[in-house]
């Protein structure tokens, strides 16, 4: 398992720090909300792209996790899914 944990962080990792629109900041809270959907059973890429997704939804200035915002903001998550190919 720890393994496991460690290669999605470590993909997480290099797929963060590709995208060129996202900061430290917005790297740090995507790799927070691809661990917090990695048991959702979507593949690694469409969960990484659902949390770029709400991240730039999200107001810079927003101080929620992308977890506890998309409980706020259904039609984003709806959005994010749906652009992300979240089946």
């Amino acid at each position: 398992m720890k393994i496991k944990m460690s290669a999605l962080f470590f993909v997480v990792g290099v797929m963060a720090s590709s995208l060129s629109y996202a900061g430290a900041d917005d790297a740090a809270w995507i790799a927070k909300c691809v661990a917090d959907n990695a048991k959702e059973g979507a593949s690694a890429e469409t969960v990484q792209k659902y949390c770029g997704c709400m991240n730039n939804k999200m107001s810079d200035n927003e101080t929620l996790s992308i977890t506890a915002w998309e409980k706020s903001h259904p039609k984003e998550m709806a959005a994010c899914e749906a652009e992300a190919g979240w089946k």
